[in-house]
């Protein structure tokens, strides 16, 4: 039985945020969740609640042994991203981008 949890639009580029989500990618639950506790990058906090949530997911869809879930996979897609201007000399202006992402996590039980 596979559970899933999506989290949309958030402030964080993909790029950065597939270095995380690659060191979770196959692992076990309970693994993954620790990986993500010791790692400094702002993405971690996000993915680990992410995970959690799609543990409550597999509950409410009655997995037997919540222990033997893993992550089947994970993925990183591109959202929206945001377009601001700043000034620069000489009446110039430079352009920010502000991407944002969409993290798709699956769960499956181990058989």
């Amino acid at each position: 039985m596979e559970a899933s949890a999506k989290l949309s639009s958030v402030r964080l580029s993909p790029r950065k945020t597939r270095l995380v989500v690659d060191l979770v990618r196959g692992k076990g639950i309970q693994t993954a969740l620790n990986t993500l506790k010791f790692s400094p990058q702002p993405s971690a906090k996000l993915i680990s609640k992410l995970l959690s949530s799609a543990v409550a997911n597999a509950e409410q869809k009655g997995v037997s042994d919540v222990d033997n879930l893993y992550v089947k996979t994970i993925f990183v897609d591109g959202g929206a991203v945001l377009k601001r201007f700043t000034p620069r000399a000489m009446g110039r202006a430079s352009k920010i981008r502000k991407p944002t992402s969409h993290i798709t996590v699956v769960l499956a039980e181990k058989k």
